[in-house]
């Protein structure tokens, strides 16, 4: 399978561009021609330059606004077609892609709009070049794909195909349904952009709002199975209009395209076992058991604040590691590692970021298949040292530096690298850790999207957004299969909302809250030590807000209760702790 992606995706200049794109392991390029327009040297200077990094130019584009133009305009367009053509031939190209017509005031006749694509067919056949048209999903006339195959199959040319979009197609309701009627050479090329589900104009939604496959909600997979199932074995090519790609350093930004081609790659695969495409592939991921740990890095005082503050909501510490400065903090299920040793990976972490979130701890069945999935999408991973009778346990790098350990089960690391207390002197308020809220910059969340995705099987869910006193949130949150592991993503263009001040603080990426799951809520916090001074709420107004929802407690197995069954226990009273109903109705509460 040739991958590819089109220069308008990514940032700098075309050298730069050029450069990235072969960096990050694709073997196709489209050149727009904008691209070419600002560049100093010439067409087969790019050629040249593609030759040498191993790029196949597969597609020069846009061409527009050409059939059922004006006759004096259509004298004009076919003029404008010759220089393209020499333009394409200089810069080694055989492949023109046509948008279908949006001037208002082309002509609806569908005999002439056939006659204008048949001059231009035959025109390249002269020239040895091959026109893809599109149907551009606001064209005036042609906007659904099956119209601008009517139109092709009527031209009759082996120098004219039709270019599938799956922004175009997906974006007005429409599918592949009737794809098998195509015979699958007039396929001349493929081009793949996802985006995320907005009530806006399409124009405004492709130039701004595509995103890679598995970052947005578009039905890519489908789409890609259907083209797989009709037997295109073309290139698959990336094309992203997205203000924030390219404003990003471009050599993310195509790296993480590359990585998403290779998912909807793997996610066709699976759904056509039997298919003869050669398609990438990955190892299974493995079945998760929740989130083990979080692990914060800290300088000695630090960790000593720290670990007052999780006093306060129960945490005791459990342990201290065996070779190193950590303490292991545990209530229940959920458990908390505050790494202070000096040299260590987590204090490079402390050096950039100050005291923050360095790791966290996935319960996994097998964490071979994460690392070689992790390896297989071009992801670091790690390793650290072990001591005596220790085992290094494997992590996989996250997009900001911190790591994911993954823990097997029935492996008792805790043990193993801990001197612990007895298990009698630790409460067992919490059944684990309910969820994580990470708040990162608003340009470094489609990156995360892509590493949950690809490395961890991970699903997304629909995007909320949410108040701050002084600004919006914007929270999308990611689940591995099982939904045991959740994981808001939140950002905010707003300079003064808690996000982004905490991000701002953090430089980069940094835990917005910790939700710990509990059996009893109530009587967690009549039993707690006291001394959550961050927020009160009143219980009665926040049930009263949420009347209509039904809470349950957080015990595996345990039956839907009524819609106000915590009220009895609150009543008149005020609680020093966050109340977070969330879409399973479960009621659980924060360090913030």
């Amino acid at each position: 399978m040739l991958r590819s992606i089109a220069t308008v995706s990514i940032s700098g200049t075309l050298p730069e561009k050029l450069h990235a794109i072969a960096a990050a392991g694709y073997q196709g390029v489209e050149i727009f021609e904008n691209d070419l327009l600002y560049y100093t040297g010439t067409p087969a200077d790019i050629r040249n330059l593609a030759a040498d990094l191993g790029l196949k130019i597969t597609l020069f584009q846009p061409f527009r606004d050409f059939e059922g133009a004006s006759r004096t305009q259509f004298a004009a367009n076919l003029a404008r077609a010759k220089r393209k053509f020499a333009l394409m031939h200089e810069l080694g190209c055989d492949t023109m892609l046509l948008c279908s017509n949006v001037q208002p005031e082309c002509s609806a006749d569908i005999a002439l709009q056939v006659a204008d694509l048949r001059a231009l067919a035959d025109l390249a056949e002269q020239e040895g070049i091959i026109v893809g048209y599109e149907a551009l999903a606001w064209g005036t006339h042609v906007n659904l794909w099956h119209q601008a195959w009517e139109r092709v199959k009527a031209v009759n040319s082996p120098a004219m195909g039709i270019v599938l979009d799956s922004f175009h197609i997906l974006a007005r309701g429409d599918n592949l349904a009737r794809l098998h009627e195509v015979p699958v050479d007039k396929i001349t090329f493929l081009q793949l952009a996802d985006a995320p589900l907005m009530k806006m104009d399409v124009l405004e939604w492709s130039r701004h709002f595509r995103c890679f496959p598995g970052q947005g909600q578009l039905p890519l997979v489908d789409f890609a199975c259907e083209l797989t199932r009709c037997g295109y074995r073309g290139p698959w090519s990336l094309e992203i209009f997205n203000d924030g790609f390219r404003a990003s350093p471009n050599g993310a930004t195509a790296k993480d395209g590359y990585r998403s081609l290779l998912w909807l790659e793997e996610q066709t695969r699976r759904q056509l076992a039997s298919s003869d495409a050669l398609l990438f592939d990955a190892p299974e991921p493995a079945h998760y058991a929740g989130l083990e740990f979080i692990e914060f890095a800290a300088s000695p005082s630090e960790a000593k604040n720290l670990g007052q503050r999780l006093a306060q909501l129960g945490f005791q510490q459990e342990g201290l590691h065996r070779s190193k400065q950590v303490a292991l903090w545990r209530n229940g299920a959920a458990r908390a590692i505050v790494n202070f040793q000096p040299h260590s990976w987590a204090d490079h972490f402390h050096q950039r970021h100050g005291i923050s979130l360095c790791a966290m701890a996935l319960g996994v069945s097998r964490s071979a298949p994460i690392i070689a999935r992790a390896r297989a999408y071009g992801y670091a991973t790690w390793q650290g040292d072990a001591g005596p009778n220790e085992s290094p346990i494997p992590a996989v790098c996250a997009p900001d530096g911190s790591l994911i350990y993954l823990i097997e089960h029935g492996d008792d690391i805790y043990a193993r690298d801990f001197h612990l207390q007895p298990p009698a002197a630790v409460r067992d308020d919490y059944s684990g850790i309910d969820h994580l809220a990470l708040g990162m910059e608003a340009d470094s969340r489609d990156n995360w999207i892509i590493f949950f995705r690809t490395v961890f099987g991970f699903t997304l869910e629909h995007e909320q957004t949410l108040p701050d006193p002084y600004g919006l949130v914007r929270s999308l949150a990611v689940h591995s299969p099982q939904g045991n592991i959740r994981l808001a993503l939140n950002i905010s263009q707003s300079r003064a909302t808690q996000i982004a001040r905490s991000v701002a603080c953090y430089q980069g990426a940094g835990l917005q809250h910790a939700a710990f799951a509990c059996r009893d809520l109530p009587a967690t916090l009549d039993s707690l030590p006291g001394g959550l001074p961050r927020r009160a709420a009143d219980p009665g107004k926040l049930l009263r807000g949420f009347s209509g929802a039904l809470w349950r407690r957080r015990a595996r197995g345990a039956a839907q209760t009524s819609a106000d069954p915590l009220r009895p226990r609150w009543s008149g009273r005020r609680i020093s702790a966050s109340l977070h109903p969330d879409r399973s109705h479960r009621g659980v509460f924060s360090l913030n």
